[in-house]
């Protein structure tokens, strides 16, 4: 994990993702939508940096049960 920053706002972005789809599949409110218009740029850009940012947390995965001292 090399960039603290980098990695904190992947984080981020995809635990505001998450809060979503939990919206979606709970109450079929989607916060994206209701904020920024349904399928809009800038929802559309928002659902892209949320995809983006999950693929790029996957590289988490190569860190598991490494113990970092």
């Amino acid at each position: 994990m090399g960039n603290k920053f980098l990695d904190c706002t992947a984080l981020t972005i995809t635990i505001i993702g998450a809060i979503n789809w939990g919206l979606i599949g709970f109450f079929r409110f989607d916060l994206v939508a209701f904020l920024f218009g349904n399928m809009s740029m800038l929802s559309r850009i928002i659902y892209d940096l949320v995809g983006i940012c999950g693929l790029y947390l996957l590289t988490f995965y190569r860190h598991c049960g490494r113990n970092i001292d």
